[in-house]
């Protein structure tokens, strides 16, 4: 059945911080007559529109990272250690872009302790029997919440160019399903969160195993199959293993209370230009004309 909503569900820090380095590579960051740099904003607002105009959904959130320690890292305290602090010039933009998200009355959301995956896959799993739901993210890890009511786009170059998963596509390309995903994690850790898994597994043997077994359990229970190589790298980091796996694995219970009226899609031009013009937003009214002529 068709459902009757369209939510889509934004992954702010992605989309800020990919448009902070598009321009802070050059050194371009647009400060406005303030001193305030703006480029961050600037080309999350164009991600934004850009998303919902070509999305079309009637209800949207976006969520955040609150704070860089989470629970993750008290389980173990060298994840995302290996991640330097933000540009100056990007940590006046962090709460400055959550005012311009605001003027267009699209919700906040972020939880302290939580990143906003967490968020994401929290509001996902309350509300994909209410909705259609997209999700937007620079972020692979998020396949995981792939589901038969779930889509995800990841940002491509450019801007308004996504790569779409699917529960199908998802499967087609990789011979898992997406939770599986997370043992894949496990297996092969993940250098950019910084969590090794299994020291001595790549992605190729990961995905091999857990297609055969269908998941860190089942390898376990199947331990004698392995070839003694890998069943000597496993037993030796099997608290690591299990540890990895908690770490790969989107929290979808956290104590969120969104409601589908809470997030539905009401812009109001003259509140979103105030935000523009106190900020000096410029070259971004096509864009929001085209938003308000579907909505």
């Amino acid at each position: 059945m068709e459902k009757k909503y369209h939510l889509l569900l934004v992954d702010g820090m992605a989309l800020l911080f990919r448009s902070f380095y598009a321009t802070a590579m050059s050194g371009y960051f647009m400060l406005n007559s303030k001193g305030i740099p703006t480029n961050g904003i600037h080309g999350f607002v164009k991600h934004l529109l850009t998303a919902i105009h070509t999305l079309k959904p009637s209800h949207v959130v976006c969520c955040w990272d609150m704070g860089s320690t989470t629970f993750r890292t008290e389980w173990f305290p060298d994840y995302k250690a290996n991640r330097g602090e933000p540009p100056l010039e990007l940590i006046p933009q962090f709460d400055l872009v959550k005012e311009v998200v605001a003027a267009f009355d699209i919700p906040n959301i972020g939880v302290l302790g939580a990143e906003a995956d967490d968020c994401i896959g929290t509001i996902a799993a309350q509300l994909k029997n209410e909705a259609h739901i997209s999700i937007l993210t620079g972020d692979q890890d998020m396949l995981q919440l792939l589901e038969e009511n779930v889509n995800i786009y990841i940002l491509d170059r450019g801007i308004g160019n996504y790569k779409r998963y699917t529960l199908e596509r998802f499967y087609e390309e990789n011979g898992i399903f997406p939770k599986q995903l997370i043992d894949v994690k496990a297996l092969m850790g993940d250098a950019s969160d910084n969590y090794p898994g299994v020291r001595g597994i790549g992605e190729k043997t990961a995905f091999k195993l857990v297609q055969q077994y269908g998941s860190v359990e089942g390898i376990l229970e199947n331990i004698e199959s392995l070839t003694k190589a890998q069943r000597n790298k496993i037993t030796q980091q099997i608290d690591m293993l299990h540890l990895s796996k908690k770490l790969a694995a989107i929290y979808c219970s956290l104590p969120i209370q969104l409601h589908m009226e809470d997030a539905q899609l009401n812009i109001d031009d003259e509140k979103v230009q105030a935000a523009f013009q106190e900020l000096e937003l410029r070259g971004l009214d096509t864009l929001l004309d085209k938003v308000l002529t579907y909505i």
